[in-house]
């Protein structure tokens, strides 16, 4: 086989792979001309046709335009250029796909009315700039004139979800869900009550350097005996309540009385809030962190075990 060989239509459609209509219709408009004609006037091609027809082909199975392969096979644009902008083009389709692949999935799991899936959809499809507005009006309501402590600073970056730009379907479906919660104002008033409550208990804390958050505190303190089955409301669990109350009170800088037990109890309570629990799991598939350890368990007996030694 030569540089001088010369195939016919049919050939070349052999070779190709492809049907004698499509390499009739590359040829008609100039994508991929014959070389020559026979004697009989009938189209031939030659190697330099072959490969280039593959190109073709390789590039229409990549999605390019026809007007777009004729400026790369005559060599108008350079491909690797050509290959960029359409892969970007691609990302750009690839994303879109993936929200309304989440929106559908979040309707049909959730049977969705049609009202629904309009809000389901809107929030999907919201921007960079309104997904960061809607967070920062949440977080706002939640903390906002308590933020002058440098640890709020901290707590509300820890709270902040950042939906990449290639995220995936479950990365979607849990920001869609987490922007519904943080627009419930009977969620956005609970978070309140617990930054209030941090906010004063710090106010009038003596520790210095960093203080840990009481719940986390109560929660490593409570862990073991929880884990052990000991009842809340026995006798066992009387020592641990009262190194809690203890370490609470250093916190508060006020004495272990009725009112702290009333004070930590009332913040433990707005901390077991099962909502901000999921509004914490959500953050994390959005971020793509660890999912956080569930303090449902440790507060709950916490919980309980305080009521059974505060007055009513």
């Amino acid at each position: 086989m030569t540089s001088d060989t010369r195939y016919s239509i049919g050939e070349l459609a052999r070779r190709t792979g492809l049907t004698v209509k499509t390499v009739r219709f590359y040829s008609d408009r100039g994508i991929v001309p014959p070389t020559d004609r026979g004697p009989t006037g009938h189209r031939r091609y030659d190697l330099a046709a072959v490969v280039r027809l593959n190109l073709v082909r390789t590039l229409r199975e990549l999605g390019l335009d026809l007007a777009t392969i004729r400026r790369v096979v005559e060599r108008e644009v350079p491909l690797a250029e050509v290959a960029a902008t359409h892969a970007e083009a691609l990302a750009t389709q690839v994303r879109a796909l993936r929200l309304q692949q989440a929106v559908l999935t979040v309707v049909a799991r959730r049977a969705s009315d049609p009202e629904e899936m309009e809000l389901v959809h809107r929030l999907a499809r919201l921007s960079e700039h309104e997904r960061r507005r809607l967070v920062a009006e949440f977080l706002d309501a939640a903390f906002g004139g308590l933020d002058t402590d440098p640890g709020f600073a901290g707590i509300m970056r820890s709270m902040t979800p950042e939906l990449p730009d290639d995220a995936d379907v479950e990365q979607v479906e849990a920001w869609v869900e987490l922007a519904e919660l943080s627009r419930d104002p009977d969620f956005r008033a609970s978070m309140r009550r617990m930054a209030e409550q941090h906010a004063a208990d710090r106010a009038h804390s003596r520790t210095t350097g960093v203080r840990r958050d009481p719940v986390a505190m109560v929660r490593d303190q409570t862990e073991p005996v929880r884990r052990a089955g000991v009842d809340p409301a026995s006798p066992k669990a009387d020592a641990v309540v009262e190194a809690v109350l203890a370490r609470y009170a250093e916190f508060c800088g006020r004495p272990e009385d009725a009112a702290l037990r009333c004070r930590l109890l009332a913040r433990l309570e707005s901390a077991n809030d099962p909502r901000r629990e999921r509004y914490l799991r959500l953050l994390s598939v959005v971020n793509g962190w660890q999912a956080p350890e569930s303090l449902a368990p440790a507060l709950d007996w916490s919980v309980r075990a305080l009521r059974a030694r505060t007055p009513a």
